[in-house]
This record gives C-alpha cells, structure tokens and sequence, in this order.
C-alpha cells in the first residue's frame, strides 16, 4: 500500500488529464473547488470552467445545457448537496439521459464534526432510484482516477461518490470495468462486500478474522449500479454476506446486494448507519459509534457464522 491519498484528490488530477485529451470535457463547481478538487482543471483550463455559485440546481441545468451541445460535463458539489439539486438531475438529466457526471465529494459520515447536516448518508439511495443512473464508488484515489475515465466515456449521466478522508491504494494493478466488482481477498467462511472509504476498514477485519482462524474474502463492489450480481451470486453460495458501507442501510448498496440475495437467495447481513441522522464528532469517533471500525466488523461477521 502506498502513501494514503482522498478519492476526491485523485478525481482532481483525473480531470487536468481528461481535460488535455479532450477539449469537450468542462468542469462546473458550486463554490467549492478547492475543497472538491476542480481548483487544478479551473487554473488549466479557465475557458471550460464554471464557478455557479451556491446554486447547485442552477449548475446542474447548466451541465445539462452544455451536454446537448456535445460537451462532456462534469458537476461537482458535496454528496449532501446532491438534495437541493435533485428535480434537475431527475427532470432536466436523467429523463432525457443526458450525458453529465455527477461527482459530488464529502460523502459520509467522515466529514465528521460538520455534523449531521453535511454528512451525506442517503445519496447512493437517491441516485439508485434514477433510471438510467451508473453509480461508481472508488476505494482509493488512483481508482477513483479510473473511475472518472470511465464515466467520462459512459453515454449517460454518471453519480461519482468521492470522500473527504485519505485512504491507502488498494487497487494498484487491478482492472476497473463498470459493472465489474474486484476481489481484493480471497477467502471461504464469509465475505464482506464493501465500497468506498470502508473498503480499507473490510481489508484490516479480514486481518483480524484470519487471526481468530476465520477466512473472510473482501470485494470492493466499487459499481453499485450496475451491480455485479454473478459476483454476489457467486459468493451467496459458498458462505454468508455481509455488507460494509458508509450510507444508510436503507437503500444503499446492502440493499443492492439484499435483492439479488432475495432473488437467488444467500444468507446477508447489512452494516451501515442505521436509519438515523449522522451527528458532530471526529470521523474516527463517528466511525466506531456506528460500528464502521474493523473490530467491530469482525465481531459483526462472526456473529454471522
């Protein structure tokens, strides 16, 4: 693993790159480019950047505008944001299946003592609910950089959920198809699938479990639309599931997984912040008050055994 690095740094440096490749990629902030990283594409390419102020609904029918001219925009703001702009996603992107990115950064709980009124926990629900939405959740920044390559070649409109925390690479070397989930572990009594910022958190459980004589295998199911349900389905049935993430459990990716188990069937456990508000506190206190820590995943996974 190399030095720890945020998922919103690494879409930062993607753009400056994707915007020297590619003149119809433009970038649109609501005020915040040095905190979602557009700051690098706004001073490199100062023609085909947008400040709309705080007027996220006004960037996103902007955005829209700009892509049935041919261009390929990319909006950022914080994940909790994403609310005040949701009938213009709905109405003016999705509907029409425009092709905008959505890359909303700060998500989760680890904004931490912003509190509960920036910690965007319902996001990846509201975006799963959109017909026609990819939802991409990078591990990592150098996946995250792929990520937005990806979306930046997906004839639609894309949801990027990017942290405000640095993590470890994990993904050094592994392939990022959409759709596709990648096994960082292998292992034979349960399996914990995980997106995001908890995908660091999975792989130290997994540490810990096999200390206890416990075999986890760890999937970063970094496409939470699309779902890789041949991955799921895979795992369901050689050994339980639980889901690890930083949202919700309400309509997130344990939901996802929740459904194709109830299809197909498997035995699941969902982990994430129950049906509460997030509160004010250090990322790392928040993150062992609502069981997001290794140890407290460990426990919860032999639980399940």
């Amino acid at each position: 693993m190399s030095e720890k690095k945020a998922t919103r740094v690494g879409y930062g440096e993607a753009l400056v790159e994707l915007g020297a490749e590619n003149e119809k990629i433009v970038v649109l902030d609501a005020d915040l480019s040095c905190s979602t990283m557009t700051n690098g594409f706004a001073k490199a390419y100062p023609d085909r950047f947008f400040n709309a102020g705080i007027a996220e609904a006004n960037m996103v029918t902007m955005a829209a505008g700009l892509s049935s001219m041919g261009y390929i925009p990319f909006c950022s703001t914080f994940a909790v944001f994403a609310s005040r702009c949701y009938e213009q996603i709905r109405n003016g992107v999705c509907h029409p299946h425009l092709n905008v990115k959505f890359a909303f950064t700060h998500a989760g709980i680890t904004v931490g003592e912003d509190g509960g009124t920036h910690q965007a926990i319902e996001d990846i629900a509201i975006m799963r609910a959109l017909p026609g939405m990819t939802i991409l959740a990078p591990c990592d920044a150098e996946e995250a950089k792929r990520a937005v390559r990806a979306a930046a070649a997906i004839d639609g409109p894309v949801y990027l959920r990017l942290a405000r925390l640095a993590t470890p690479v994990f993904s050094e070397g592994m392939p990022f198809e959409v759709g596709k989930a990648n096994v960082l572990r292998e292992g034979t009594d349960v399996a914990l699938i995980t997106c995001g910022l908890m995908v660091e958190a999975c792989m130290q459980a997994a540490e810990l479990l096999a200390a206890q004589g416990v075999s986890a295998a760890v999937v970063n199911m970094h496409t939470i639309k699309p779902l890789d349900e041949a991955t799921v389905r895979s795992f369901a049935a050689r050994m339980p599931l639980l889901t690890v993430e930083e949202h919700n459990v309400i309509g997130g990716l344990g939901d996802a997984v929740a459904a194709v188990v109830a299809e197909h069937g498997g035995r699941l456990r969902k982990i994430g912040v129950p049906d509460c508000f997030g509160q004010s506190g250090t990322p790392a206190a928040l993150l062992d008050f609502y069981g997001l820590t290794p140890e407290k995943i460990a426990a919860k996974a032999r639980e399940g055994l």
